[in-house]
Order: structure tokens, then sequence, then C-alpha cells
């Protein structure tokens, strides 16, 4: 009897998944341990390993299709063996991973009079996974000439795949060559007039359902689920940063020969994590069975990606220096942008900070991030008038704002964080301890 391969869980909030490609195909042989498939989570693109030796006799997941946990994906048996499709559980209404394309059916409904058959396009977004399959049926020719993925980015991101030069084996366009074209129209350069830009006409940009990403549609559900559960609240407070950008740059000075280069947010992951030493309530998670109260912190932070964010995770932050923080964040950094970071690697966060101080934003408040009891929100460093002593003089001042769950943290455990955070920074020192 034939084996039956599963869609797996690979992420902790995974319900649904898109096989990417196929490393294998039907006919080849295969042994536990082989890597058949590539598989779109919401977090990353994630190896599909076999646990059976035999043949690869079945897919019933073509790539660019989309399935639900436990969906079979491809059976694994004996030559010749035959094997039938098992009944694939769905996907839950929840996590429906295509919401953009709900739209299209809805033009046409419009020209029929009869109001009875607007149920009908409602089931026919059953097209969204005949679309997906639609990169397999290029190979008629033997071979693809652009990767599901690569199609499915080109779409997102506007990109005209006939203009796009394939590096794949025989001239396949893959992701890096979608990417290479972007880049490429970023930098064509723009005549100007007298000094000035010149005016555009025309629309912002093409108009376009483009479908959503499996990292989109959890990050709608995620967020949405956040506001609703936990009652949200917000406290800020504004820190003296000239004496950690003094230490910060001091440091950076006389490292800089070893190739080290602190960051300001790699002085917030340890303080952030130190602090709670001193408050430890929001080192907590709302759970069915109560509060969970972390003994550690495993502090993740925010990293923007071109299909969304996601939040890699620093273990037992306060136990590390903070050379070695800097150092874990800028791999980690680095494999999230180029979405191979491991589960383990972007989950157990029990503490998030979310830094959009670099990109120039002062003061803003995230969304807690569940079941964490609390998340900091990072502006930039603003040159200020302040007052000192009798005088007022020019200061450096950040803005760190706390999203809390009240049902964990009440308005005073915040303040008192806020506060030991605050003075952590203040005394950069302390975090070199």
């Amino acid at each position: 009897m034939a084996n039956i391969i599963e869609m797996p869980k690979l992420s902790d909030t995974m319900t649904f998944g898109t096989v990417v490609k196929w490393l294998r195909r039907e006919g080849d042989a295969v042994k536990t341990g082989d890597m058949i498939a590539e598989v779109e989570t919401d977090k990353a693109t994630m190896e599909l390993e076999c646990f059976f030796d035999g043949t690869l006799l079945k897919i019933f997941i073509p790539a660019g299709g989309q399935a639900p946990l436990g969906a079979p994906l491809c059976a694994i048996g004996k030559p010749g063996e035959a094997v039938s499709a098992p009944a694939a559980p769905a996907i839950p209404a929840a996590a429906q991973p295509k919401p953009a394309a709900a739209p299209a059916p809805k033009a046409a409904p419009a020209s029929p009079a009869a109001p009875a058959k607007a149920p009908a396009p409602a089931a026919a977004p059953a097209p969204a996974p005949t679309r997906a399959p639609a990169p397999a049926e290029a190979p008629v020719s033997g071979r693809a000439k652009i990767s599901p993925l690569a199609r499915k980015l080109a779409a997102e991101k506007g990109i005209d795949v006939s203009r796009a030069e394939g590096s794949g084996p025989g001239g396949r366009i893959v992701r890096a060559d979608i990417l290479a074209a972007e880049r490429s129209a970023l930098d064509t350069p723009v005549a100007s007039v007298a000094g000035r830009m010149p005016e555009k006409t025309g629309p912002i940009q093409e108009e376009r359902v483009a479908p959503v990403s499996n990292m989109r549609a959890t990050i709608a559900r995620r967020t949405v689920e956040s506001k609703n559960q936990a009652a949200h609240i917000y406290l800020e407070v504004e820190v003296d940063a000239a004496p950690l950008l003094a230490l910060r740059a001091q440091l950076n000075a006389s490292l800089e020969a070893d190739g080290v280069k602190l960051s300001v947010n790699d002085f917030i992951l340890k303080a952030a994590a130190k602090a709670m030493r001193r408050v430890p309530i929001v080192n907590c998670s709302w759970e069915e069975a109560g509060i969970h109260h972390h003994p550690v912190a495993h502090i993740a932070f925010a990293v923007a990606i071109d299909e969304g964010l996601i939040t890699p995770v620093i273990r037992d932050t306060e136990s590390k220096t903070v050379f070695a923080i800097s150092a874990e964040a800028k791999a980690l950094a680095r494999l999230a942008k180029e979405k191979r970071l491991q589960p383990a690697q972007y989950t157990g966060g029990t503490f998030c900070v979310s830094n959009l101080g670099m990109m120039g934003i002062e003061r803003f408040c995230a969304i807690v991030n569940l079941p964490n009891a609390a998340i900091l929100a990072v502006g930039a460093v603003v040159k200020k008038p302040v007052v000192s002593g009798e005088a007022v003089v020019v200061g450096q001042r950040m803005s760190l704002t706390l999203s809390s769950d009240h049902r964990i943290v009440d308005g005073a455990d915040g303040a008192r964080y806020l506060g030991a955070l605050k003075d952590l920074l203040e005394k950069p020192a302390l975090l070199l301890i």
C-alpha cells in the first residue's frame, strides 16, 4: 500500500501551504531524507522531506497549488502500484489564502438580472486553484520558462516577465531574475528639466487585483485577532538618547577594525530583556489555563520583507552581550530577507520590539503579537530643544511606546516597565555589564 505524504505544519501560525515547485517528478526513485518539494508557508519557503523509500507514484497538488494542513501532497510506493488521491481537508474559512480573488466574480454577475444566480460566483473562487497550477502547463516542451514562485512574485510586483532575462537552466526565469528586473526598473535614471523631476501623468499604477500571499493572509488574520481579543493599552515615554549615541559611537570607533558595528536597536533589545528583571509581568502570555509567566526573555524583533513582516527571535536575550545580540540580529535579519528562516528561529518569542525609527518615524503604536503581553514601538532619535537646569539646550530624544494586553498588564505595570527601560537606556553602560 502506497504511503501518503501530507502537508505538514511548518510554522506555528500555518494553516495552509503553497507548493512552490516539485524537486522530483512522478516515477522518480526517492528515499528517506530526500528533499522532494519546496513549500511556501506564511513565514518562509521550506523544503519538504521524504519519509519513505520507493517511487514517487503520484503528485496530488501541482506546483503553484495550495493545500490545507493534512492534505495529501503525493504518494510514495512500489513502481506501478495503483494509487488514488485521498480526501483532502478543507482550508479553514478564517484562513482563506486568496481573499483578493473574490472581487473578480462580482463583475460577472452585474449583467445577469436574475439575483438567484449571485451565489454561483461565490462558489466559483475555485478558479483561484485552477489559476495557480497554470505554470505547470508550460513544460510542454520539457521545461517551464518561468518557475511558479517567479511567476507569482512577478504578478505581485507588476513585473512584465517578458522583460526578465532567465538565469535558470535552459533560460528559465527564477525568483532572482524577477528581483533583478525590479531593481533595474527602480535604478533607471529619469531625465530632469531645470533640475526638477518631470511630472508624471497617467495612472499611479496598473489597476489589478493581486493574489494575497500566505504571509499577508496570516498577517491580516492575526492582527485582526489581536485587536479583537486583546484589550490594548498604550503608554509612551521619551528617552534622552544622547548617552546611548555617545557610547555606541565610542564602541564602533574602537572596534571598527574588527568589523563590529552596533546599532541603536541592539542596545534596545538588550535593555528590553534586562528591564524585565525589574518588571517581569510584561514577559507573560495569555493562555486558556491562565497567565503563563516566562522564566527567560526571548525577544523578537520585526523585520520588513517584500511579502510583509516576520519576527525572528533572539533567545535568552538578557544573558547575551550587546555584541552577541548584534551579530545574531544581523544574521537573522539576513535569513528573513532571504526567506530562509527555520521555524525555531521565528517562534517562541515572549516579547517583541518594532523599530521604525530607522525609517524616520518619530512615534507610533504597534499591535500586540499574541500571545505576548506587550510589544515595544521604537521611534527615531530627534534633535529638539530641551530644558537642562535653567537653560534650553539641544537634546537628542527618542520616543518609546509600549502596547500592552490589558488582560495581563495594567497601566501601572507598563509605566514601571517603561521607567526601567528608560533608566537603562539613559545609563547605557549598565547594558555592558
